[in-house]
C-alpha cells in the first residue's frame, strides 16, 4: 500500500496489488459520498488497510473484491457521515452578496465542498465521459450531500457507477425494494440539472484569454468574459457573487487587490480548469474556472495555500511570468 508491507494472498490470487488497482475507483465513490477530496483519499486508504488486514477473511464465494471493497467503503463513509453538518457551496449557504457587502467570517473547512484533481480519479469509459464529469460537478457534489448519507450511496451506486439494485442490495444488506425506494427519493430530492450542455469540454481558447486577462488585472476584459448569469465564489466565506453586472462592479471598486497574481495551471478538476494562484510568488489560493458556451459561467477561490500540494503545485514560488514572443 505504497508503505512497505508485504504482499499477502488471497482476494483471487492477487493480494494486495488487486486491492491497490481499485483505488482511484474508490477515491472517485468516497469523494462523491464525503464532498473532499482529502477525506475522500483518507477514506480510501482506510478500506484498502481493512481489506489488507481481512484478507485471511475474503470469500470470493459471496462477493468480487470489487463489490467487497466497495462494501468496505461504503461503511467506512457512513461512519465519517456522523456528524450533523453537511459540506456545501456558498450559494448553497446563503444568498448572493450586493457589492460593497463585507465577506463576513470564514466557516471552517469542513463545512465546504472541496476539489478533487481529475488525476486522482480512475479515466473514465469513453462512451461514459460526460456523465463521468457531470457526476463530479462542484454543484452535483454539493447537491448529493443534502441527501441522506445510505440514500447518497444507492444514488451513486445505481446513477453513477452503474450497479445493478441486485448489487446495492447485496452491498448495503437490504431487499431490492428498499434500494429502489431509496433511488426513487433520492431523485425527488435532487435539484433540476442546470441548463447547460452536458459534459461540455472546458473551452481552452476562451480560458487562456481570461487568464491572459486575469494576470494582467485588465478588469473590463475579464467582465467581457463572463457569462451574464456567472457566478463568483470564495470559500471559506459565505459571500458570493452572481452576474456579470455584480462581479464587474465589485472588480472595479476593490483597489486592484489581486495585481500581479500569476496563474499556474494544474489540470482539471469538478468538471472545471484549475490553477495555483500566486501573489509575490507565493501560494494564495486554488481557482476553479468552470466555462460553458463560450462565456465563463463560473470561478471559485478556494483561498489559502491548504489545496496546494493536493494538486500538486508547488509550495514556494510560482514560474516565473510568461514573456510574449
Amino acid at each position: 500500500m505504497g508503505d512497505g508491507t508485504p504482499d499477502r494472498g488471497g482476494a483471487g490470487g492477487g493480494g494486495l496489488a488487486e486491492l491497490e488497482g481499485h483505488r482511484a475507483e474508490l477515491t472517485g465513490y468516497c469523494y462523491r459520498m464525503l464532498g473532499s477530496g482529502f477525506e475522500a483519499e483518507d477514506a480510501a486508504q482506510e478500506t484498502l488497510v481493512k481489506a489488507w488486514r481481512g484478507l485471511d477473511r475474503y470469500d470470493p464465494g459471496r462477493a468480487s473484491v470489487r463489490s467487497w471493497l466497495f462494501a468496505i467503503a461504503t461503511n467506512v463513509c457512513l461512519d465519517m457521515l456522523r456528524g450533523p453538518q453537511r459540506r456545501a457551496r456558498a450559494m448553497d449557504l446563503a444568498p448572493a452578496a450586493t457589492p460593497g457587502t463585507g465577506l463576513g467570517a470564514p466557516l471552517p473547512e469542513e463545512r465546504w465542498v472541496l476539489p478533487l484533481p481529475d488525476g486522482r480519479l480512475p479515466p473514465p469509459d469513453p462512451a461514459e465521459l460526460a456523465v463521468a464529469r457531470e457526476t463530479v460537478r462542484l454543484a452535483f457534489v454539493a447537491a448529493l450531500q443534502r441527501l441522506p448519507p445510505r440514500q447518497r450511496a444507492v444514488l451513486i451506486l445505481r446513477e453513477v457507477l452503474r450497479w445493478s439494485a441486485a448489487e446495492v442490495a447485496g452491498l448495503l444488506g437490504v431487499s431490492v425494494a428498499a434500494v429502489n425506494s431509496s433511488l426513487q427519493r433520492a431523485r425527488a430530492a435532487l435539484p433540476a440539472a442546470p441548463d447547460t450542455p452536458y459534459g461540455e469540454e472546458v473551452d481552452e481558447e476562451l480560458l487562456g484569454r481570461y487568464v491572459d486577462a486575469f494576470e494582467r488585472y485588465d478588469v473590463e476584459t475579464l467582465v467581457t468574459l463572463l457569462h451574464e448569469d456567472a457566478t463568483m465564489a470564495m470559500p471559506p466565506f459565505t459571500w458570493w457573487l452572481r452576474g456579470r453586472d455584480a462581479i464587474g462592479a465589485v472588480l472595479r471598486a476593490a483597489g486592484a487587490p489581486c495585481a500581479g497574481s500569476r496563474l499556474v495551471p494544474a489540470g482539471r478538476a469538478n468538471g472545471a480548469a484549475a490553477f495555483g494562484q500566486y501573489q509575490e510568488g507565493r501560494p494564495f489560493a486554488v481557482l476553479l474556472i468552470e466555462t460553458s458556451g463560450g462565456f465563463v459561467t463560473g470561478a471559485t477561490t478556494y483561498l489559502g495555500d491548504r489545496l496546494f500540494p493536493l494538486f500538486g503545485l508547488p509550495m514556494s514560488s510560482a514560474p516565473p511570468l510568461r514573456t510574449s514572443g
